[in-house]
C-alpha cells in the first residue's frame, strides 16, 4: 500500500508524525485531500480541522489555526501556527471560549473555538 510521511508541527512543538494514506486539510483554495503520488503542493492553511488517516486504519484529527502545507516526494509537512490533537482539547473550555466569542462578537475567536470543538467531536459541522 502506498503511503505518505506526515509531519504536523506547531510553532512550539512537533504535534504528530507518521505514515498515512490520506490527509485532508483546509487551505486557501478549500478542503484539500493529499494522497500518495499527489502533485506537489504549497498552500496557506486556513483555520480548520486536519484529518489524517493512518496506515493502520486509525484517524488523527487536529484543530489547526493558520500556517502552511507542503507536499512533495510523498512527504507532507503541515506547519501550523497553533495545532492541537483532538484528545488534547478540553471540550468544556472550548465551549466556554465559543460562548465568550459570541458574546464579544469576535468572529476569529468564534471560528477558532468552533474548530477546536469540531476536532474534538463536540460540535457538528455546519455547511
Amino acid at each position: 500500500m502506498a503511503e505518505l510521511h506526515v509531519e504536523l508541527v506547531a510553532a512550539d512543538r512537533k504535534v504528530w508524525s507518521g505514515a498515512a494514506t490520506i490527509v485532508v486539510a483546509r487551505t486557501a483554495s478549500g478542503d484539500t485531500g493529499i494522497m500518495p503520488g499527489h502533485t506537489p503542493v504549497l498552500s496557506v492553511l486556513e483555520t480548520g480541522p486536519v484529518t489524517i488517516r493512518t496506515t493502520d486504519q486509525g484517524t488523527i484529527v487536529a484543530a489547526v489555526h493558520g500556517g502552511f502545507i507542503s507536499f512533495a516526494d510523498n512527504k507532507l509537512s503541515i506547519l501550523a501556527e497553533i495545532a492541537e490533537l483532538a484528545d488534547e482539547i478540553d471540550v468544556a473550555r472550548a465551549e466556554r471560549a465559543l460562548e465568550n466569542a459570541k458574546t464579544d462578537a469576535d468572529s476569529h475567536a468564534e471560528r477558532r473555538a468552533e474548530v477546536r470543538l469540531l476536532a474534538a467531536g463536540g460540535l457538528k459541522a455546519h455547511h
